[in-house]
Formats: C-alpha cells, sequence, structure tokens
C-alpha cells in the first residue's frame, strides 16, 4: 500500500511520503464516485474530535494530509508511526503536476469574479495541459448552488479545487458527495488567491520551522488565543500516552 494511516487522539491522519503521492491520485482517479483529500491542521484535528459533520467528513476522507507540525510531534509523542507533512499549497501543485501529466481536467470553485479570473489565467499558463472545463466563483446565492452542483456533475473533472467562499468548506463536497460521479475534492482556502498572485505564500523556511501560526497572528492578533485549545491538545496527548494506554 502507498498510503497506511493512523489514528492521532481518534482522528484519522495519513502516512502518504511525496514519492507515492502520484500512484496514490491515480489510484484515487480510478475508483467511482466522490473522493476527498483533506488538510489537516491541528485546529482541524481538534474539531474533528467532535461528533458532527467534519468529524464525518475527515474519517470518511480518501487521503488526510497533516500541515501542522504539531501533527507530527504528537504522533512521535505517542510513539506512532510519523507522518509526511505537507505544506497544503505546494501539495496542490504536485497533485495538480500529476494531473497535467496524466492530460487530467479540473474544475475551479471559490474566490471572487477577479480572483478567479487571474488564478486560472496563471494556471492555465503554468499547467497548459491541465485542461480546466469549468469555473464558478464563491460567495454565491444559495439559489444557484444546484446550478453549480450539476455543472460539476456534467463536467465530471479529475479534480475540483475549492478556495475561499465557500462557507462550508471542506464539509461542502461531504454534504453533497451523493451529487457527484467520479471527482475528487480538495478545499484550500489560499488556492487562488496566491495563484493570482493577490496572497502571498507562506516562507518556506517559516513553515519548515512550524511557525506559520505567527503569520497568522500578525494578521489577526485575536489568534493569539489559540494557545488555550493548543495546552488542552497537549493534555490529551500525555492522557492517552500515560492513562488511557
Amino acid at each position: 500500500m502507498s498510503v497506511e494511516r493512523i489514528n492521532l487522539l481518534d482522528v484519522p491522519v495519513d502516512i502518504c511520503s511525496p514519492d507515492n503521492l502520484e500512484q496514490e491520485i491515480l489510484e484515487l482517479l480510478a475508483k467511482p464516485g466522490t473522493k476527498q483529500i483533506v488538510f489537516l491542521s491541528i485546529w482541524d484535528l481538534l474539531r474533528a474530535r467532535h461528533h458532527g459533520d467534519f468529524s464525518e467528513c475527515v474519517k470518511n476522507a480518501s487521503l488526510v494530509i497533516p500541515v501542522s507540525k504539531s501533527i507530527i510531534k504528537g504522533a512521535r509523542f505517542l510513539k506512532k508511526q510519523i507522518p509526511v507533512r505537507y505544506n497544503p499549497f505546494e501539495a496542490i501543485i504536485q497533485i495538480l503536476s500529476i494531473l497535467e501529466s496524466h492530460y487530467k481536467t479540473m474544475y475551479m470553485l471559490g474566490s471572487s469574479k477577479k480572483t478567479l479570473q487571474k488564478a486560472e489565467s496563471n494556471l492555465r499558463a503554468t499547467f497548459p495541459q491541465l485542461r480546466i472545463v469549468g469555473r464558478c466563483v464563491g460567495y454565491y446565492s444559495k439559489n444557484i448552488e444546484d446550478d453549480i452542483v450539476q455543472a460539476i456533475y456534467k463536467a465530471q473533472p479529475s479534480l475540483v479545487l475549492m478556495s475561499e467562499g465557500i462557507k462550508e468548506k471542506n464539509v461542502w463536497a461531504w454534504k453533497r458527495r451523493n451529487r457527484f460521479s467520479s471527482s475528487i475534492f480538495v478545499y484550500y482556502k489560499d488556492a487562488f488567491g496566491i495563484f493570482s498572485e493577490k496572497i502571498k505564500r507562506v516562507n518556506e523556511r517559516t513553515f519548515a520551522h512550524g511557525n506559520e501560526i505567527f503569520v497568522e497572528i500578525a494578521k489577526n492578533p485575536l489568534k493569539v488565543f489559540l494557545i488555550f485549545p493548543y495546552i488542552g491538545y497537549i493534555i490529551k496527548l500525555a492522557w492517552y500516552k500515560f492513562v488511557k494506554n
């Protein structure tokens, strides 16, 4: 198997090396039905521990890729197999490269009209063999959602890349999974913002050191209060190691 799944605080986390990513993507494309790749942050992991749509979405995702260094540290602390941590934007670049090399298709969903148009233009220039078969802005009114779903169903894209403006984020595809035929869905809030050059991507060194949270705090100082759920995460890891197990 190219992917192994562990459970961290009862939340699934997949171990997929970059060398095996292409094989995994092609295997997912060969499977019928809706597939989903979830980029799992430490905050997502904590949220997925509670019952609800997001928890079910993560548990049933085809691939759960950790993006927070704290998840890697947690797996090491509990003496589990160590997952490979991905930068979500770099992972999207890899996925798009794989799709392009196999002449696959994609659909773009999210962001404003201007951002989406610029992102599409840059994507076409960067991945000329990747066919974009449709697009729709985010922040759409509820009465056109059926048209969006139908458009994706008819286009049957290999990948539906979703970005900001999709209120339900990852859960959007999960809740509508029975209305699609064979696509892979990936949500990353900043995807089209970065592709359109509207948003600056996180510095590679900053990400490698796990310091991207400080970039987020600089943008939104209220995120400093995330220290409290993080302390809760540390306590839960200790409880799982020294009490539960």
